[in-house]
């Protein structure tokens, strides 16, 4: 089998799952995951035969897709911010959605320095790292309560040679969250889907991607904002800010949420689709 088979091969063993110009974007993640070429490459090199091993790997690709596996945890790799995180189904794939909270937090530190930042419930540590990408004098923190979670944090930490302190934090648990120190961002995309909503969801998520970073119970959709925003009300120095990630149909709760709270300038924002995506609120007092 050539790499221009192959190719045609992906394409057609996959065609039934997703629609045309998707699965060739796959074949050809696929086949530079597994031959090591860029496309370019291919193409010059595309009458290459595919070596047993080659051909081993394939199989098994195809056969994870064909299961509705996402891509990303095929390869084990995810672009975010310009960077490339290595990912498993132990953390969330990253989102471009969350790219954009990330250069929001950026665009309101420009000028601001020694900075320190804490993101809870960090998965594979896309934020934090991203954010000290850009920001290389601020000291960050990224916490979350799953420990296979912050192998794979800490792994990119290394492989982007980047210094983010990764720390194990249970949000919910108040003696855990009135024990750390004090910070001038916040920033969290907590678990905000309610169970209601797995229905609608693609299996390429709720399948594959860890339960524990993505469901809420349907009577307590704010768990994580309450719990999170009331130890920023103590943790984050004054004037401080507090960055979140939200469900798109909780907006005006969100911002009600916290309003009630004290917090001052809160902001709904929304995303490149237009739909309620972030919030950020201040405090100064």
């Amino acid at each position: 089998m050539t790499i221009q088979t192959a190719f045609t091969f992906i394409t057609g063993a996959i065609g039934d799952i997703y629609e045309e110009r998707e699965a060739s974007n796959i074949a050809h993640i696929v086949l530079e995951h597994i031959t090591g070429l860029g496309k370019l490459d291919r193409i010059i090199h595309k009458e290459r035969a595919l070596t047993p091993e080659q051909k081993e790997q394939l199989m098994a690709a195809i056969a994870a897709l064909q299961r509705m596996e996402p891509i990303q945890y095929i390869t084990g790799t995810a672009w975010f911010y310009g960077l490339e995180f290595n990912v498993s189904p132990a953390v969330l794939i990253p989102r471009p959605e969350t790219e954009e909270l990330v250069d929001w937090i950026v665009k309101d530190a420009v000028g601001r320095h020694g900075l320190h930042i804490l993101d809870i419930g960090t998965g594979s540590g896309c934020i934090p790292l991203s954010l000290k990408s850009v920001l290389p004098d601020a000291s960050i923190s990224g916490a979350d309560v799953s420990d296979a979670a912050l192998d794979v944090a800490r792994s990119n930490g290394v492989k982007l040679n980047l210094d983010v302190n990764f720390r194990r934090l249970d949000a919910l648990d108040p003696a855990q969250m009135a024990g750390l120190e004090h910070f001038d961002i916040i920033v969290s995309n907590p678990p905000y889907i309610t169970q209601k909503e797995q229905a609608e969801m693609q299996q390429q998520v709720w399948g594959f991607e860890p339960s524990l970073a993505l469901f809420v119970p349907d009577n307590d959709a704010l768990l994580f904002y309450r719990h999170i925003a009331l130890t920023a009300l103590e943790k984050l120095r004054k004037p401080g800010l507090l960055y979140f990630e939200i469900n798109e149909a909780l907006g005006k709760e969100v911002v009600g949420l916290l309003q009630g709270l004290g917090f001052e300038q809160v902001e709904l924002k929304q995303d490149f689709f237009g739909k309620d995506r972030m919030v950020k609120a201040g405090i100064t007092a």
